[in-house]
């Protein structure tokens, strides 16, 4: 391999993780807007594992996302990266849905019981729903 195929496919690498890193910031993001109160705070200071199991499978979902549509790309750079972007936006916006919709068919409040101090078996279940839901957009991009 010549050595500019080497720093192409570098600068290359370097641009997927930038989209990757700014599909997961975003997630956190969205995370963030579907819970009462500050996230980082519920996760960090106050230690509430509702909180952080939550996002940890909603990042989980993404970077499975973003990892699919990358290791499936297209030949061609820009057509490949802007298939990356559009499948992980898509995976956001169906994991937002699948909150709502957990949200809309349980009891209470979802975004209540992620940030409630004590563990709510709720949580699990969403969080499963972004997993699975992360899977089904991973099998549709390959």
């Amino acid at each position: 391999m010549p050595i500019s195929d080497l720093f192409t496919n570098m600068l290359h690498a370097a641009v997927y993780s930038g989209v990757g890193m700014a599909l997961l910031l975003l997630g956190f993001v969205l995370v963030d807007l579907l819970t009462p109160g500050a996230l980082r705070v519920q996760i960090w200071s106050e230690r509430n594992r509702n909180a952080a199991l939550y996002l940890s499978s909603s990042l989980l979902g993404t970077g499975a996302i973003v990892f699919t549509a990358i290791l499936t790309t297209y030949e061609d750079f820009t057509t490949g990266l802007i298939s990356t972007a559009c499948f992980g936006l898509l995976g956001l916006v169906l994991k937002a849905g699948a909150f709502y919709l957990v949200d809309v068919l349980t009891p209470g409040k979802l975004g209540q019981m992620i940030v409630d101090t004590e563990q709510h078996p709720a949580v699990w279940v969403s969080a499963a729903a972004n997993i699975s839901i992360s899977a089904i957009v991973c099998a549709a991009i390959s």
